[in-house]
């Protein structure tokens, strides 16, 4: 049975994983995600920048000792999400500060979170298959109060997310609707991961299986 690697320190995109019967191997990669997208030409499409990303990280795994111990047989799952606003996409703010600029800019609005996910599928080290694609969804935005938007920026949860939210922590509060898939808005698709997984060669009855040995 092939081990499942999520190449990513997002405890919500464990947690999915989890919640749907996948205990992951988390194996973190040190891909400089700013340096990935600038290389990449200028007018590259959302869906490219993420994908290009999501690409970067599964790839840096499978290149890595870290997975000696996995190379038999392992997929290896890379992700990547960004906030698609005013044709703009937004990554993680850092700062309390840009946190706020941006929803000033998000608040009683609606925008797109796009997820780019990538599955390698690794047997004997090498790499023998690859799928990429990426998902949106629509995120329709409430207008926080300021004391709350304060409040919530004092968190520190909005700091380290794309677009400075989460639909499954604190940010939840202020989201009165997606149109999409949920678990993609959280940062992993389950829809598309259950696709990308049979196109790689196996499938989520597989990993199941594994899971329950």
């Amino acid at each position: 049975m092939p081990t499942l690697i999520l190449a990513s320190a997002s405890p919500a995109r464990r947690q999915v994983l989890r919640n749907a019967g996948i205990e992951p191997v988390v194996l973190v990669s040190d891909v400089d995600e700013d340096a990935v997208a600038a290389a990449l030409p200028a007018n590259s499409a959302p869906e490219t920048v993420v994908t290009e990303l999501a690409r970067a990280k599964a790839a840096d795994i499978a290149a890595s000792a870290a997975v000696a111990e996995f190379r038999d047989d392992c997929v290896i799952v890379g992700c990547d999400s960004m906030l698609l606003i005013d044709g703009v996409l937004q990554g993680k703010p850092h700062t309390p500060e840009v946190a706020r600029a941006r929803w000033a800019e998000m608040a009683g609005r609606s925008a797109d979170l796009i997820t780019g996910h990538c599955v390698l599928r690794l047997r004997d080290g090498e790499v023998v298959a690859q799928a990429v694609d990426c998902s949106a969804t629509t995120v329709h935005f409430a207008k926080p109060e300021p004391d709350e938007l304060e409040a919530y920026l004092a968190s520190g949860e909005p700091l380290q997310v794309a677009g400075a939210f989460t639909l499954d922590g604190l940010g939840g509060w202020f989201v009165d609707r997606i149109d999409g898939d949920p678990s993609s808005v959280i940062g992993i698709g389950l829809p598309l991961l259950r696709r990308l997984l049979r196109d790689v060669g196996t499938g989520i009855a597989q990993l199941w299986a594994d899971a329950a040995r």
